[in-house]
């Protein structure tokens, strides 16, 4: 832990314009704390890929403690940098990164990074709440719909089935009407984002093995329906984003049948064909989702065109696209088209305005998020796995193996979950990390009800982390009143309208008021972040904004108090608690104290 000595990080505080273009000259600057002064700081960068130094100066002092500054300029399209200290702490210097201060030689890794290619500036705001889009409401027209031979239809209040018994065929009837009747509820949680699972025509209650991209579902309510979701939720200030498959199609898609059926069509170089297994690749070896072959310039212009599916859409009216497994999409054996893929679908969004573009990626983010790509990603590594590691009872993760997202999984203590956060954070830009999903669980995954144990107070942890940190908080629908279910498929459960006295309803209390306090609060959306202290089942941070400072108290159990001194938050004791118990200020001194697990705020 740090916290007390040099601070910098890429939020508005420490810079002077955190989405620059080319050209621009950049102010950047340091915090330093009295009680450990510097005598030299240096900034270190690369300019045309060469180490370049820098001399920084002071440029405030006050309230304890000496902000130093140094100017430079966007040369290149993404500054990548860190701070070379000199002091009494550190006579033999010191290198601040991403990870902190480290009186000993970095790699470049954990460098910060600035670059030129912003998300849109409403993503800032966005509290997200995800539908799986045939389990969250069922409009009265469902019922009048003809069911396709595949489907085994449900009542509303069925058991779901299990995998022997064709889980993926059950069709429980949600359609985007029924979204669109309860927008007001999804106000009532501060979402600002409604991000739909696919809409297209498919062979599965899932729909990521989609038959057209053309139309939406007709057993959703077609494309009318959509249009009367989107608006419906613009008119209560909520954007739609949709759900994209570019690694694979369906097997029935009309695509496939075409390039499978005739070798001279031009869908034929869309599939990548064999002699083993199905006759083709698929993804993961499912033979019913054949794998897109983006060597294909038509499959590229049916995509990213000005015509192509994603621009369509957009001008539809969605305001973004999550794209579905982005980790693997153009990756096949010894071929890796990732990124130029990456890169026709960021230019085909942006080239529809100002829209979001969030991949799912499970792993690692900075080998293939780096801001130029996609603009934000569903933050496994960085947010979920180590609250994860943190937050869950022993072997959950054993149930919970989808695609090894979860499974084996070092659990951690405090401390450990600060160290895995800022080791994966440091390794993108601020950006991307502030235009990521911070995710509790998703359709993929086991709801965070099932993974705590039934524990109320590890369920307000994890949900207020992922209001609290930097990032995009996203609900898995149901989540906030409880919903549970031990893996994906068996997490899928509709949403109990019916039946409201089986609600969580303290814990929906509280998720409405974590969204309220991150509507109230610019420091929660904005703010910079300085982890604080750390126990065992314990972890504080501090989000700080030109606007305003929030101090963050997050337990899992009843902990260990965690005591620092006020200088080092200069505001602090002018600040009252806004949420929950367990935090102090009195006599220079700021006193953490959970007795039980949940969160508290302390603003300024």
């Amino acid at each position: 832990m740090t916290f007390g000595l040099a601070h910098h990080d890429p939020s508005p505080l420490y810079v002077s314009d955190p989405h620059p273009v080319l050209g621009d000259t950049v102010t950047l600057r340091v915090r330093v704390p009295d009680a450990h002064p510097l005598e030299r700081l240096h900034l270190r960068y690369l300019l045309d890929g060469e180490g370049t130094f820098v001399e920084a100066h002071p440029a405030q002092q006050g309230d304890g403690e000496t902000w130093w500054s140094a100017e430079v300029v966007m040369a290149n399209p993404t500054l990548q940098y860190r701070w070379f200290l000199e002091g009494p702490l550190h006579p033999g210097g010191a290198w601040l990164n991403g990870t902190g201060v480290h009186a000993r030689d970095v790699p470049d890794v954990a460098d910060f990074r600035l670059i030129t290619a912003a998300p849109p500036a409403w993503v800032e705001d966005a509290v997200v709440y995800q539908v799986f889009c045939d389990r969250f409401a069922r409009s009265a027209d469902a019922d009048a719909r003809p069911l396709p031979g595949w489907a085994l239809p449900a009542a509303w209040d069925d058991p779901l089935r299990t995998y022997a018994q064709r889980q993926q065929f059950q069709l429980y009837g949600g359609d985007l009407d029924g979204v669109a009747e309860h927008l007001d509820h999804l106000v009532s949680l501060g979402v600002t984002v409604l991000y739909l699972t696919p809409f297209f025509p498919a062979e599965s209650n899932h729909r990521y093995n989609a038959t057209s991209f053309d139309e939406v579902d007709p057993l959703l309510g077609g494309d009318a329906a959509l249009t009367r979701l989107i608006d419906a939720a613009h008119a209560r200030g909520i954007r739609v984003i949709g759900d994209f498959t570019p690694n694979h199609t369906g097997s029935g898609h009309g695509w496939f049948r075409t390039g499978r059926d005739d070798p001279a069509s031009a869908e034929r170089g869309f599939y990548t064909w064999d002699a083993d297994g199905p006759g083709y690749a698929s993804w993961l070896g499912f033979a019913s989702l054949p794998k897109l072959n983006h060597a294909s310039a038509e499959l590229t212009e049916r995509l990213t065109g000005p015509e192509g599916v994603l621009r369509r859409w957009l001008r539809a009216g969605l305001d973004g696209w999550r794209i579905d497994v982005a980790n693997m999409t153009g990756r096949l054996g010894a071929v890796d088209d990732n990124r130029a893929v990456a890169h026709r679908i960021r230019e085909a969004v942006d080239a529809e305005g100002d829209r979001w573009l969030v991949a799912e990626h499970f792993y690692d983010l900075h080998h293939d998020v780096d801001g130029f790509t996609w603009h934000g990603a569903m933050n496994y590594t960085g947010f979920s796995r180590p609250a994860w590691a943190w937050l869950e009872q022993p072997d959950s993760a054993e149930e919970d193996a989808h695609f090894a997202v979860t499974a084996r999984i070092p659990a951690v203590d405090g401390p450990g979950l600060v160290a895995v956060h800022r080791d994966f954070t440091a390794q993108v830009p601020w950006s991307v990390t502030t235009a990521s999903f911070n995710i509790v669980g998703s359709h993929d995954t086991g709801r965070i009800r099932w993974r705590v144990g039934d524990h109320r107070g590890r369920v307000l942890a994890a949900l207020g982390l992922a209001h609290t940190l930097p990032g995009a908080p996203m609900l898995y629908y149901g989540d906030e009143i409880g919903l549970a279910g031990s893996t994906g498929e068996y997490g899928r459960r509709p949403f109990p309208w019916q039946a409201p006295k089986t609600w969580d309803h303290e814990l929906l209390a509280a998720v409405r008021r974590f969204g309220a306090l991150r509507h109230e609060l610019p420091a929660l959306r904005r703010g910079g972040l300085r982890w604080v202290g750390a126990v065992a089942d314990a972890v504080a941070f501090v989000r700080e904004a030109p606007e305003g400072s929030v101090l963050v108290l997050v337990a899992r159990d009843p902990a260990e108090p965690i005591e620092v001194d006020a200088a080092l938050l200069p505001g602090v004791a002018s600040g009252r608690a806004v949420l929950g118990e367990g935090i102090t200020v009195a006599d220079g001194r700021v006193r953490l104290h959970p007795t039980q697990a949940g969160v508290a705020l302390w603003a300024w």
